[in-house]
C-alpha cells in the first residue's frame, strides 16, 4: 500500500474514532497532520487488537504479532509507515513497546488495586502517546516530555471516569479497589450492577480531581510547543477536559451511560484552548511537580524532572 493510501485510511480512522482530536488536528500543518494521523491510527490498532479480539487467547496472539511487526518482522503498511515516522523523528521505541504492553494488560479480567497501579497503566496507554506526539510537533526542550506524559495521563483518567459502565461490561474495573472500598462499595458490586451510585460518583470525583493536577502540568508545558501545534494541543486538552467537567455537572455518575460533549460546547472549549495557547508563553514558567511522577518510578522515558 502506498503511503498516500495509508494516510487516507489513517485520517479516516482519526475522524471516525476521535472527533475531538480530529477537530484539533485541523490546526496543524498538513504534513504534520498526516504524521499525527498515522501515529493515532497505530495507537488505535493496538487498542482494537485487544478490544475486538474473539477471546483472550486470540488477543494475546495478536498482541505478540504486533510486537514482532513493530520490530520489523513482516510489518503491515500502517506499522511500516509508523516505524518510518519513529525513525524520522527519533521517537524512542520504548514508547510504542510500553503502549503495547499496557494495552496487553487489558486482556482478561482487569482489577486495578490502587492509585499507583492506575497511574502506571495510564502512563503506558496514554502518557506514551504524549511522548510519541512531541517530536512530531517539533518539541525540543528535553524536560517538556514530563508535561507531555502528564497530559496523556490526564486524558486517560478522564476516559476511565467516562467509561466505567462500558468497561464493567468488558469485565474491567479501573476505579481502584482501595478508593471504592473507602467509599463503601467494591469492584465486585460494580461488576454485579449493585454498587451504590453515590459511592461510585465519589470515586469518580476523586479521580477527576487527580486528573486536574495532571491537566495543569500538561498546560504548563504548552510553552515548549511551537505556536501552531501549541494551539492544536491546547484545544484538544480543553475539549477533552470538558468531558470530565460535563460528567461532574451530571452528578459524576458514570452509571447513567457515556458522557458526550455537544459539538457547540466543543467549539467553545476549542476557542478557550486557543486563548490558553496565546497566553501560556507569557505566564511565569513553573517547575514540574515531582510528586506526579513518583508512582511512575522505573518506567521507560520517565526520570526525575529538573527542578526548574
Amino acid at each position: 500500500m502506498h503511503r498516500d493510501a495509508v494516510v487516507r485510511e489513517a485520517q479516516r480512522v482519526l475522524a471516525h474514532h476521535a472527533r475531538t482530536f480530529h477537530l484539533a488536528s485541523l490546526l496543524l500543518e498538513p504534513d504534520c497532520r498526516d504524521d499525527v494521523a498515522i501515529v493515532y491510527a497505530f495507537c488505535r490498532l493496538v487498542d482494537d487488537t485487544v478490544d475486538e479480539a474473539a477471546d483472550p487467547q486470540h488477543a494475546l496472539t495478536a498482541i505478540k504479532t504486533l510486537q514482532r511487526q513493530l520490530e520489523g518482522e513482516d510489518p503491515t503498511p500502517l506499522i511500516a509507515a509508523f516505524s518510518g515516522i519513529c525513525d524520522r523523528y527519533g521517537i524512542p521505541r520504548s514508547a510504542p513497546r510500553e503502549l503495547i504492553y499496557g494495552v496487553g494488560s487489558d486482556v482478561g479480567p482487569v482489577r486495578v488495586q490502587n492509585d499507583e497501579e492506575l497511574l502506571r497503566y495510564s502512563y503506558r496507554v496514554a502518557g506514551t502517546v504524549g511522548l510519541m506526539m512531541s517530536p512530531l510537533i517539533k518539541v525540543t526542550a528535553p524536560h517538556a516530555r514530563f508535561h507531555a506524559i502528564d497530559l496523556g495521563i490526564a486524558m486517560q483518567l478522564t476516559n476511565i471516569c467516562r467509561d466505567v459502565l462500558e468497561d464493567a461490561q468488558r469485565d474491567r474495573v479501573y476505579l481502584p479497589a482501595s478508593r471504592l472500598r473507602e467509599a463503601g462499595t467494591s469492584q465486585e458490586a460494580l461488576l454485579q450492577g449493585c454498587a451504590d451510585p453515590e459511592a461510585v460518583s465519589l470515586v469518580v470525583r476523586q479521580l477527576l480531581a487527580l486528573a486536574e493536577d495532571y491537566y495543569a502540568s500538561g498546560e504548563a508545558g504548552l510553552r515548549y510547543i511551537p505556536t501552531r501545534p501549541r494551539a492544536a494541543i491546547a484545544a484538544a486538552a480543553r475539549m477533552y477536559r470538558a468531558i470530565g467537567l460535563q460528567l461532574l455537572e451530571r452528578g459524576a455518575d458514570p452509571l447513567q451511560g457515556r458522557t458526550i460533549v455537544p459539538l457547540e460546547d466543543k467549539l467553545l472549549w476549542l476557542l478557550r484552548g486557543l486563548v490558553a495557547a496565546l497566553i501560556q508563553p507569557w505566564t511565569p514558567a513553573q517547575p514540574h511537580p515531582h510528586h506526579l511522577h513518583e508512582p511512575l518510578s522505573g518506567l521507560p522515558a520517565v526520570a526525575t524532572p529538573p527542578a526548574a
